[in-house]
This record gives C-alpha cells, sequence and structure tokens, in this order.
C-alpha cells in the first residue's frame, strides 16, 4: 500500500508502514531523492525565521540540513549526533524515544559545537515530527549548550504534531488505518 503525497508541488508515493496494530504511518524518506531535498529546502527556507545556525537530528534528516544550508550560503550547521564519536569530548547528551525506532535513543553534541551555539539563533530542522520527542530532545541540547531557539522547522507533520503553533511545516501527513485508509 502506497499514499500519495503532495509536497508543494512534487508528488511521491509513500509506503504505508506498520507502527502498532491500530496506527501505519506513511514513509517519508528523502535520503536519495536530490529533487525533493532540494526542492523542500527551498520552500522551508522561504518560510525561516532569522537564525545563525541549523541544527538537525541524525539522520534522515542531515540531506536537508545540508541543502539548507547550502542554499543560504551557510559555511556551519550542526548535527546532533546519535551517539559520541571518538573526536568529540565534554559531550552534552539527551535521550530520546522515536516513533520510528522503537526504542530510547540518545542525540549528542559536543563541547566545540556548544561553544559555537552559545548565544547564537539556532534554526531546528526535521524532516518529520511526529510524537515531537526528537524536536523536544533537539531542543533540550540547544538550551544545554546556551543556544537560542530561533525557530523549529520540518518538510511534514503527523497527527496533531500538524496543529502546533512552535512548528512550521509545509504540509500534512496523514497517520493511516490498517486497510490503507486516513485516520480521522
Amino acid at each position: 500500500m502506497t499514499y500519495e503525497m503532495d509536497i508543494c508541488g512534487l508528488k511521491r508515493d509513500l509506503p504505508i508502514c506498520k507502527v502498532t496494530d491500530d496506527l501505519y504511518i506513511g514513509a517519508f524518506v528523502m535520503f536519495g531523492d536530490v529533487e525533493l531535498t532540494v526542492h523542500c529546502a527551498a520552500e522551508l527556507l522561504k518560510k525561516a525565521p532569522e537564525y545563525d545556525y541549523l541544527l538537525a537530528p541524525e539522520a534522515k534528516s542531515i540531506p536537508l540540513l545540508y541543502e539548507m544550508a547550502r542554499q543560504s550560503g551557510a559555511e556551519k550547521y550542526f548535527v546532533a549526533r546519535k551517539g559520541a564519536k571518538a573526536y568529540m569530548t565534554d559531550v552534552f547528551e539527551v535521550s530520546v524515544r522515536s516513533i520510528t525506532t522503537m526504542h530510547v535513543q540518545k542525540l549528542v553534541l559536543d563541547k566545540a559545537d556548544a561553544e559555537m551555539i552559545k548565544g547564537k539563533r539556532i534554526l531546528i530542522l526535521d524532516d518529520v515530527i511526529s510524537t515531537g520527542e526528537s524536536l523536544r530532545a533537539t531542543e533540550e541540547l540547544v538550551n544545554q549548550a546556551g543556544g537560542i531557539i530561533a525557530g523549529k522547522m520540518a518538510v511534514l507533520a503527523e497527527g496533531e504534531a500538524y496543529d502546533r503553533d512552535d512548528i512550521i511545516v509545509l504540509g500534512k501527513l496523514p497517520l493511516f488505518n490498517a486497510d490503507g485508509t486516513v485516520k480521522d
């Protein structure tokens, strides 16, 4: 089963995937879709508030993050990594439970990134906002680093996340029943 989605004029067929017995989601994956990534980056930049740096959680939003940085002429952006790397020191760490991974993960920033973020306006990006947990964890990292949250953006928002007034999105991704029909 698939769901045809119009994302700011680009049509994509999203596979419908089971999360629980009574909840299915449309799998929106930008990886490998250059046209979609470039298009969504441009559309989000048109709506972006003023910011100093972009930041996104690893991993599905990294192509969007890079493309928005490239199109805007930014020389630096940040990724909240899913784990500490050997080159990272004095790591800031936040736990997060994502709807698509179904287990607790970590998001981390290191001291060098935190020093650059401190006192700066940070625009947080994600591909899809579902429960808002990745967004919450990313916000917490920015706060721990002393950054100022300039705004929060995503290509799509699912379910109740679409109704949040603190997130700028390009469209609503519906939730689905087991038979592929859109949930009310």
